[in-house]
């Protein structure tokens, strides 16, 4: 991994510490960041942060912010991410929220960041993937001439996302906060920055499963680019295995790529197939998918707010690409095919 390592030490406030605010920890304590707290107002998750990374912990914000941090780790389910930017942003300090879903009071926290001298971060984990790095770098060479075309699935068993805890008892079960409401955007953030701006969306959602969730577990998405490619993403939580695949067609060959398998392959009618196996970091017991991604976005995070690096992501962006998820359900609801404004 090329993360940088960030020398002048922080304290670091993580909000939420399940699943992924205990992997942010392991993120920063990885990047010599050794003055992190942490906020949960469960008890047996402050107190499993604190006996895991040896860190102290709060189970009230008011205690937590009297604490004096510099950065706020934002790792609390989405709905209540512009809460804690609020707060955050309320008491001068950087902060950083894990992928949106809702969009409710983001224009707000966009007014407030304007008027303010202090970074807020939205995340774009997979920018920072080696698999979409070397998608990326294919892409910019011209490896496979014009991309025409891309067919991507995403798909996970929603029981199978936290195995340790009922799957019927935390957000991905909530309508508003689904599992594969959260999946879309987070994917379309990747994809819309390799493949450029989304003219029309048609959209079909759907709950085909038994699961024990008023979610739907199922989007088929078309998607038709300003450039003129189209593509057809699926987004489920019903598969049995975890699937995260990618073929994009080209005038002159094609790109494979495969997350479980870690591989990145192309085709062309000269050379054949070429095959690139990839290191996506240490895979932690209970997760799918390596740290490396997120090691590298927190170390971007933390160069960003010592201004050494630019912002790579904004919540103007973030903003435009919920608006993209809202028209996908609204084409599901009408059976239209919708227009994004810009």
């Amino acid at each position: 991994m090329s993360e940088t390592l960030i020398k002048n030490s922080l304290k670091i406030l993580v909000v939420g510490l399940g699943s992924m605010g205990k992997r942010r920890i392991r993120n920063l304590q990885h990047l010599n960041q050794n003055d992190v707290i942490g906020f949960d107002p469960r008890d047996d998750r402050c107190k499993e942060s604190f006996e895991k990374y040896g860190i102290n912990t709060f189970n009230d914000i008011t205690f937590a912010l009297e604490e004096k941090p510099d950065v706020m780790i934002i790792s609390t389910p989405p709905d209540l991410h512009m809460k804690y930017a609020k707060i955050s942003l309320e008491n001068k300090i950087h902060f950083f929220t894990e992928a949106s879903v809702p969009n409710h009071d983001m224009e707000d926290v966009i007014g407030m960041l304007k008027k303010s001298d202090k970074i807020g971060l939205p995340s774009c984990t997979m920018r920072y993937h080696p698999i979409v790095n070397q998608i990326r770098d294919l892409l910019n060479k011209n490896i496979i001439g014009q991309p025409l075309s891309f067919i991507y699935h995403s798909g996970q068993y929603l029981p199978d996302w936290h195995p340790w805890e009922d799957y019927r008892k935390f957000y991905v079960s909530k309508r508003e906060t689904g599992a594969c409401r959260e999946i879309v955007p987070f994917e379309l953030v990747w994809l819309i920055d390799l493949f450029g701006k989304v003219k029309t969306v048609t959209g079909r959602k759907s709950k085909i499963s038994n699961l024990e969730a008023e979610i739907d577990d199922i989007y088929n998405v078309l998607l038709e680019f300003d450039n003129g490619l189209e593509a057809t993403i699926t987004v489920d939580v019903i598969a049995r295995f975890p699937y995260r695949q990618m073929k994009i067609l080209g005038e002159t060959g094609v790109i494979f790529a495969d997350w479980s398998e870690r591989i990145v392959k192309y085709f062309t009618k000269e050379e054949g197939w070429n095959e690139n196996k990839i290191d996506d970091g240490i895979v932690e017991r209970g997760y799918i998918h390596g740290e490396g991604p997120y090691i590298e976005e927190m170390s971007s995070f933390l160069q960003i707010i010592q201004n050494k690096i630019k912002q790579p992501y904004t919540f103007e962006e973030d903003l435009q690409i919920l608006k993209i998820l809202e028209a996908i359900e609204s084409s599901s609801d009408k059976g239209t095919r919708e227009f994004i404004n810009k």
